[in-house]
């Protein structure tokens, strides 16, 4: 299993970082997983909405290879529960030839290109979360599906 996780800006709140580096070394006791965040200038802050995700896209793909299987973090994606992802996940590793790719956005989502390059779109939720918030959540939620792949106790067996 290759996974890369690709957020889009990064995070000055330490509690977040620290919670998500918590979570994300726990899965990489199982798995090699990559974690990227990707340097927003803040100069465009300023920008349209359109002409925001536009850029945001450039940068976002440099990270996608042809190969790569792109799963976009989404609001409009479909949900699961947490053993339906696990088995998602697996299922998906099994058959990706290079990384199994997560997206996370930025303010605006994403541009029509990523969206055109996305072969999946999942949702933590349909409730909107802050940045902060997801990264803490995605990582949470790849720890209990590898955990529940690799056969420990899940609370509500």
């Amino acid at each position: 299993m290759k996974i890369k996780w690709v957020v889009t800006g990064k995070t000055g709140d330490e509690c977040t970082r620290r919670l998500t580096d918590e979570w994300l070394l726990r899965v990489q006791r199982w798995i090699k997983i990559e974690y990227v965040e990707i340097e927003v200038p803040k100069s465009w802050k300023n920008l349209s909405p359109e002409l925001r995700k536009q850029k945001e896209a450039a940068l976002q793909l440099k990270y996608v290879a042809p190969r790569d299987y792109l799963v976009l973090l989404d609001e409009k994606g479909k949900e699961f529960t947490s053993r339906q992802w696990a088995r998602r996940l697996e299922e998906l590793s099994l058959r990706t030839p290079g990384f199994l790719v997560f997206l996370t956005g930025g303010p605006y989502g994403f541009a029509p290109e990523v969206y055109g390059r996305a072969q999946e779109l999942l949702a933590l939720s349909r409730m909107t979360f802050s940045h902060q918030v997801i990264r803490i959540m995605f990582a949470e939620q790849l720890y209990r599906a590898v955990a529940i792949l690799k056969g420990y106790p899940y609370h509500n067996d």
